[in-house]
């Protein structure tokens, strides 16, 4: 099957598989009346004006561009995706100015959350994070990292993991697993981290590693929850198990998690509300990418931004993402996400989308096939109801969405 998307009045290639840093973070390479050529599952020409001709034959599927923006597909690398329940009882507590870390030893927050997960069957979990996955893609994201954490035991944290392999076989939207049982300590093991530590180092890791359940490892580096010393115990034990690192830091409070995702090496460090100079300085010379949640902190009234600006500036690899979750940032949409980011973070239009593609798709290792409209990847691609970049980034509140393509099918078509 192919399909041809030709007359687009704004083709936003994204082009590359690397980090953009940087001013290259504002060349989003984009072609006016551009066309992109699908055969199968892959992008096969991408080109301007009539150039396209020569590629289609009488089974083409053709689409008009006119008055359209064309994106790569949105790639959302950091979520949590799987949980039972929500948490609009804390939102009282939020506007009396209750803190995050307050409402967690509450037994609020993530314990909350945990609660209801591990109370959930694999059944329900899948139906409720299905639900959720369909709502992402109708907003044009096309792959999405998943993080565990919502069981804080092995096997409530190998459910979740099961439910990110079943979504990924079964919904067109890629699912990329991440193990992160340090996402709090549990109810059962207060007063006791040394032990919840071990668990997690000589339980946890090892089983779900047997198993190949999840790609990457991530730990909540924050006060209050997990130390700089104690992330790095378990996020090493995990890289020893074939893991690729990644770190929950400074989302709060600055606890120099950002430096010690450049110690590191992680592949990403996200929040980074609170991150140092310092710790911007590690993020670039140890190339991790700051995977930035605005969303979240526009959801917990922090009064501030993770400083995108500076990173930037300093050639820190820019992420974006919807950090979906019950508590602190129930949305599935990266549209969203781009309203914050810009009138959040001040964050350009064109460092927008490369910041939730090309930049997103480094930051779960997906940047040689996803990420970028380009000859060779797999054709993921969303088409907006936009005449141009800004324009999206400007209209915000709806979703723009007039279709989205993955793997070379129509699976959203809002006309």
């Amino acid at each position: 099957m192919s399909i041809l998307i030709k007359n687009i009045d704004c083709l936003v290639t994204c082009e590359g598989s690397h980090r953009k840093k940087g001013k290259e973070m504002n060349d989003a390479n984009i072609i006016e009346n551009g066309f992109v050529f699908i055969e199968n599952d892959i992008i096969s020409a991408v080109g301007k004006d009539e150039e396209y001709k020569s590629y289609i034959d009488e089974d083409t599927i053709i689409i008009s561009g006119k008055g359209k923006t064309v994106t790569p597909g949105l790639v959302d690398p950091h979520t949590h995706l799987v949980y039972s329940g929500s948490r609009e009882n804390e939102l009282p507590l939020k506007l009396n100015k209750v803190g995050y870390i307050e409402i967690l030893n509450m037994g609020g927050g993530i314990l909350s959350t945990v609660e209801n997960t591990r109370k959930a069957s694999l059944d329900e979990l899948v139906a409720e994070a299905k639900s959720r996955l369909n709502i992402m893609l109708n907003h044009g994201t096309t792959t999405v990292e998943s993080k565990s954490g919502y069981g804080l035991d092995l096997e409530t944290e190998k459910k979740i993991l099961e439910v990110n392999k079943r979504l990924d076989k079964t919904h067109p939207i890629d699912v990329v697993s991440t193990f992160m049982g340090a996402h709090a300590i549990p109810k059962e093991y207060k007063g006791d981290r040394e032990g919840f530590i071990k668990l997690i180092i000589e339980e946890m890791i090892p089983g779900i590693a047997k198993e190949s359940l999840a790609e990457f490892i991530d730990c909540f580096c924050e006060e209050g929850v997990f130390t700089t010393e104690e992330c790095r115990k378990i996020l090493e034990k995990g890289r020893e198990y074939g893991m690729k690192l990644k770190l929950h830091g400074d989302e709060v409070e600055s606890v120099k998690g950002a430096e010690l995702a450049g110690e590191l090496k992680c592949i990403s460090a996200e929040h980074l509300i609170a991150a140092s100079d310092e710790g911007i300085k590690a993020l670039s010379e140890n190339d991790v990418v700051a995977v930035l949640l605005p969303s979240t902190a526009f959801y917990l009234m922090l009064g501030k931004f993770a400083r995108a600006r500076d990173m930037i500036d300093n050639n820190v690899a820019v992420a974006l993402a919807t950090d979906c979750n019950p508590g602190t940032s129930p949305t599935e949409s990266m549209q969203n996400v781009m309203t914050f980011a810009c009138f959040g973070m001040r964050m350009l239009p064109n460092e927008i989308i490369n910041a939730m593609t090309i930049n997103a798709a480094c930051a779960i290792n997906r940047e040689k096939s996803v990420g970028s409209i380009e000859k060779g990847k797999k054709a993921d691609i969303a088409i907006f109801n936009s005449k141009n970049l800004n324009y999206l980034v400007y209209h915000f509140g709806i979703n723009s969405i007039d279709k989205v393509i993955k793997n070379g099918k129509i699976v959203v078509d809002r006309e």
